[in-house]
């Protein structure tokens, strides 16, 4: 009998609520249910301030709900960050200036205690991951945005996660490096299987790079509806972009996000990455 894969992440009835001195609180999420396979790649997608980037906190453990359940590989939130299941990446590279390409990198194994053979391993793998071997001693200053956006995902897959948490990356990237580094983002997935959870507001770079896009409503955010990317990883390259499969995807996204549901690309419990991640380990 197979064994059921464990869920990389799981939301359930989730709901949060800033509180106001003025009134009874801002809602940001009501409702929200969500799981993400082992190995899947899910974009949320919506209006400004649905609550998008929030759900994305409330999985790192960087807030916490009003209430409903939330658990990343069964775990609380909280103890997924102690047992550094998750790494996480932000719009701005956030590195730091004083350090070199690999000393970033190496930044949260030194923080955890990796001795220091385990570390220059681990860093040398990474930077060649992101194929940035000949600026390893370079400072952030000296690399461009697509670059220092490479370090910070090296960064972030440091401690070798099985879930990777990704807050418009790209956003601050022009749009022709932004597309090199959908290229880059879909080859490192593929190399290193982490499920991934992605926050942008480009519906063309939603479909590109996942299995299932999430729309998010207006606020409170509520999840709207699923639509599913059906392309095996091996096609995730340019040709892709002019492809139909392509186009009718971003028009489900923009369907889905004026209101037409687009129910014919809702997918089964099973499609996506995730799944066919699961049945090749």
């Amino acid at each position: 009998m197979t064994a059921v894969p464990e869920v990389a992440v799981r939301v359930r009835r989730l709901n949060r609520i800033f509180p106001s001195k003025r009134g009874p609180g801002v809602q940001a999420l009501a409702e929200v249910d969500l799981e993400v396979a082992p190995g899947e790649f899910v974009s949320l997608i919506g209006p400004s301030g649905c609550g998008k980037s929030t759900l994305l906190r409330l999985i790192a453990d960087l807030d916490t709900p009003t209430s409903g359940e939330l658990t990343v590989f069964g775990k609380s939130a909280r103890q997924a960050r102690l047992d550094q299941d998750y790494g996480i990446a932000f719009q701005q590279a956030g590195l730091l200036p004083w350090r070199t390409v690999a000393a970033n990198i190496e930044l949260p194994l030194k923080l955890h205690g990796a001795d220091r053979t385990t570390r220059r391993g681990r860093v040398a793998e990474l930077i060649e991951l992101i194929g940035l071997k000949d600026f390893a001693g370079s400072y952030p200053d000296q690399l461009s945005g697509g670059m220092q956006q490479r370090v910070a995902i090296a960064r972030a897959l440091a401690e070798s996660p099985r879930l990777l948490l990704m807050d418009e990356p790209f956003g601050a990237l022009d749009e022709m490096t932004r597309e090199r580094m959908q290229d880059e983002l879909v080859r490192i997935c593929a190399e290193t299987r982490a499920a991934v959870v992605f926050v942008t507001h480009s519906i063309p770079e939603a479909v590109f790079l996942s299995d299932r896009v999430v729309v998010m409503s207006p606020r409170p955010g509520r999840i709207a509806d699923t639509v599913a990317v059906d392309v095996a990883d091996a096609a995730r390259d340019d040709a892709l972009r002019e492809d139909d499969t392509f186009f009718r995807s971003v028009a489900a996204v923009r369907e889905a996000l004026h209101g037409t549901p687009a129910t014919s690309s809702r997918p089964s419990a099973s499609s996506g990455r995730g799944a066919r991640g699961v049945e090749n380990r």
